[in-house]
């Protein structure tokens, strides 16, 4: 095998795979994810032949995993754009990762958007969000779940640490 034969990689056995549609930047956007988060890598690209909506030879898919989480995108054209309809969350532990997402996430022409929401310079939503939100929301009952709401609703980028307070009611 050269270095230039493709990868072969093995079928997913992941049961579902997000798929990406992205104008003509699927491999940029790609690499730009793959810089941000760890365990990540790129497994196999795919290109137009003589038959497909795209020009030959022009990249038409993109196997990818985030940490772990196989992806798929593709260059699909201009046809369709991304929606805050989806996002992708992403579970953080601390508030110093939660910031490495949120800064790296909305860098370089992307959004801070609010209650955790960042859009991507490709306009792909993310949550950044700490792994015990969910747990002061759903475990503490409906004046709890109420509180934290009303504080994850007033902020951009969520602070653990007022959640917790929050959380206790202080």
């Amino acid at each position: 095998m050269s270095a230039t034969d493709p990868v072969r990689i093995q079928p997913s056995t992941q049961k579902i795979i997000t798929f990406l549609w992205f104008d003509n930047n699927a491999e940029e956007a790609v690499k730009f994810y793959c810089s941000i988060f760890k365990n990540s890598r790129i497994l196999n690209t795919t290109h137009y032949g003589d038959s497909g909506a795209g020009p030959k030879g022009k990249v038409m898919t993109v196997d990818f995993e985030l940490d772990g989480q196989r992806f798929a995108a593709l260059n699909g054209g201009p046809t369709f754009k991304f929606t805050e309809a989806i996002s992708l969350v992403v579970n953080c532990e601390t508030q110093e990762e939660i910031d490495y997402f949120w800064e790296r996430l909305s860098s370089e022409g992307g959004q801070q958007v609010e209650c955790g929401w960042v859009k991507d310079k490709y306009g792909l939503s993310w949550q950044i969000a700490p792994t015990i939100l969910f747990d002061e929301l759903f475990q503490g009952g409906d004046a709890q779940t109420d509180r934290v709401m009303r504080a994850v609703m007033t902020m951009k980028k969520l602070d653990i640490e007022d959640l917790k307070k929050t959380a206790a009611g202080k």
